[in-house]
């Protein structure tokens, strides 16, 4: 594994109302290197607004693991194939972690990588 050097990492949530849809873009980000991992937790209860009313669902939050300069590839991926109008795009900075595992992200995530 390489070491990461000035490389930031971020994760990323989205939302999808099913088990699904969550897999599908999971598999995606995966496959197209955009993602080292992508976890799937469900279900989740969320209270929200939306068009002037307070709704409730039960959704599947995928939790995504990447790099900061991968952020809007990943967002127009999930755009691209997600069924909601206005899908949750979410990211938040990685600030530390296992040294090990951030250079497996890295290593994920980079296309230059051999399998």
């Amino acid at each position: 594994m390489n070491k990461p050097l000035h490389v930031k990492f971020l994760q990323i949530s989205t939302t999808t109302s099913s088990q699904e849809d969550a897999e599908r873009i999971a598999l995606t980000l995966i496959e197209k290197r955009l993602a080292a991992c992508v976890q799937i937790v469900a279900p989740v209860q969320s209270v929200y607004r939306w068009k002037g009313n307070i709704e409730t669902a039960q959704e599947w939050l995928c939790l995504i693991k990447t790099t900061d300069d991968l952020f809007q590839q990943v967002s127009q991926t999930i755009r691209a194939i997600h069924p909601y109008e206005t899908p949750e795009i979410v990211a938040t900075p990685i600030i530390d972690g296992s040294p090990d595992y951030l250079c497996w992200i890295q290593d994920s995530t980079n296309a230059n990588t051999p399998e």
